[in-house]
């Protein structure tokens, strides 16, 4: 048996990838009005997009709740050697928090331990990444954890968001920072520090913000691993590794859509990197 990893689905690891490495993903709840969907499982990110710019309501999410967790926790606690838990910042969603309630109701018959990486999207989903290959070659759940550490230690991120219109809507952003940027036509790069989104900057093109992007990576070298995360914009994201690829290898980069929990907030037109380094 090994170590069970867990994430949840701001991880934007594509399920064949999830599946290949044995990692459950817990959704996270996207509400539109009195809907409530779980990401992933009953609203992929191109429903999401067509509800998102057809309906007037502007929908909200919330993290997964304890019960949640504990019928996972449980269904994994008899075929593993433990289990590693690993969620989105908990300086920005309550993930971290239902895990580690679910976790002390199971204290006494199952060795779980709850980590936050200090990211979401294509920063968790390496860190995720990363302790799923560590279990799979049979480490220890110390091991997998010290996998784990190492891996936050080493990523970076950096997001470039067409509008900012959806992170005003979700409370992300301040929105008389949204209006000026609306006003003044820029668009935000956004990145973490200590687990908190942070503004790095505004540009007013796409193809700035691919330059800058473009800039941080080579400014980063040498990359072990990177991730491009997009939401509805693909050739941007394609065109964003054609160029990368130059200086990164091809087989380091992977590409994967947004999905609803995080699309929610940043709506369609985002292009992120996550970078290990």
């Amino acid at each position: 048996m090994a170590v069970k990893i867990i994430t949840d689905s701001t991880s934007d690891i594509p399920k064949s990838v999830a599946d290949a490495l044995d990692i459950r993903v817990v959704p996270i709840y996207v509400r539109f009005g009195d809907k409530t969907y779980r990401d992933g499982v009953d609203i992929d990110p191109v429903e999401l997009y067509r509800l998102l710019t057809t309906l007037d309501m502007h929908p909200a999410t919330s993290q997964p709740n304890p019960e949640d967790f504990v019928a996972v926790y449980n269904e994994c606690c008899c075929n593993s050697d433990g289990i590693l838990s690993i969620h989105i910042s908990s300086k920005i969603s309550g993930t971290y928090n239902s895990a580690c309630l679910a976790k002390k109701s199971l204290a006494k018959s199952c060795s779980i331990e709850v980590m936050d990486s200090k990211f979401n999207s294509a920063g968790l989903g390496l860190v995720v990444l990363a302790a799923a290959r560590k279990a799979k070659c049979g480490g220890s759940l110390a091991e997998v954890i010290a996998e784990t550490n190492k891996a936050i230690a080493e990523i970076k991120m950096l997001g470039m968001f067409k509008t900012m219109k959806y992170l005003a809507r979700s409370g992300r952003v301040n929105k008389t920072i949204a209006s000026a940027a609306h006003f003044l036509s820029v668009m935000p790069l956004l990145t973490f520090h200590s687990g908190e989104i942070t503004r790095a900057g505004f540009v007013r093109t796409v193809t700035q913000g691919m330059k800058r992007i473009i800039d941080f990576v080579n400014n980063n070298m040498p990359v072990k691993e990177l991730s491009i995360v997009h939401s509805e914009v693909p050739n941007d994201a394609a065109r964003l590794k054609e160029c990368i690829s130059e200086f990164v290898p091809e087989e380091k980069i992977a590409i994967s859509q947004m999905g609803a929990g995080l699309g929610v907030h940043g709506g369609p037109g985002v292009l992120l990197v996550g970078i290990r380094t």
